[in-house]
């Protein structure tokens, strides 16, 4: 099963430099289940693996200027501190059992799971939905509107925080539908906030877990061979292919969860 895992690691890679996300909706699940590692450590590792591989993928769509600086720095600042605050002082308050409904055993682990697939779930639908782009990336910066991207970096910010994932499965939808950036701009400027927010996010998770450098570096070096395989890739495909992709993708996973965690427990 480990060298199944390990496959899945370039595949998380290849997503996150494809799509401008997806990785964290793969990462979380296959520490989870592959790995067997616990759902509060895995979004911690989640947090470290993704951060890193977005960084790397990041700097070459700003090195052919299909990523907006000032558009992630505006939605980055005041998410970075929520996903900070929640996974600091939040996270620690929520207790190991929550709830009992009949056999149902609600815990704080079975909880972030659920959340982070109904998200996933939700959010699938704005990238699966067919909309017009504008024709130009000068003509996309020129609408950008960026009291609202900072009211969204606060919303985002929250929910990256309690599921413990980059979050670009929430940032994609909100740059291409309410921002209105083209498919491979939004790509770009996403995978620069969800390597600021999940590295400042991990940040928040030090100390709290006895932490296995030697898996996380291996599973972060075949992240990287990923994400060189989807650079290459990406020049090849264009806005209307990734879009729907990324949407169906997330629709899938979301509802693989769910089923695993209502059903097959």
């Amino acid at each position: 099963m480990d060298f199944i895992g390990y496959i899945l690691a370039i595949c998380i890679g290849l997503l996150l430099s494809l799509l401008g996300g997806g990785g964290s909706i793969l990462t979380v699940p296959v520490l989870v289940y592959i790995f067997q590692i616990e759902p509060a450590l895995a979004t911690a590792y989640s947090l470290l693996i993704v951060g890193t591989s977005s960084a790397v993928a990041s700097g070459n769509y700003l090195v052919k200027g299909l990523a907006s600086p000032k558009t992630a720095l505006f939605f980055s600042f005041p998410s970075f501190l929520m996903v900070f605050t929640t996974r600091k002082y939040f996270m620690p308050l929520i207790p190991a059992e929550i709830a009992r409904f009949g056999d149902f055993i609600l815990t704080k682990n079975v909880l972030i799971m659920l959340t982070f697939a109904v998200l996933m779930v939700l959010s699938s639908r704005a990238m699966i939905r067919k909309r017009q782009e504008v024709d130009t990336i000068s003509e996309a910066m020129q609408r950008v509107n960026y009291s609202l991207i900072f009211v969204e970096g606060l919303v985002v910010g929250t929910l990256t925080g309690f599921v413990g994932v980059g979050g670009g499965f929430l940032i994609i939808p909100v740059l291409t539908n309410f921002v209105k950036l083209p498919m491979k701009l939004a790509v770009g400027t996403s995978l620069m906030i969800i390597a600021i927010n999940s590295l400042i996010g991990f940040t928040g998770d030090l100390g709290k877990h006895d932490i296995n450098w030697t898996f996380l570096g291996t599973f972060i070096g075949l992240a990287l061979i990923g994400v060189m395989i989807g650079t290459t890739l990406s020049k090849r495909l264009d806005n209307q292919q990734l879009k729907p992709a990324f949407g169906w993708f997330t629709l899938s996973m979301g509802t693989w969860i769910l089923i695993k965690e209502l059903i097959l427990k």
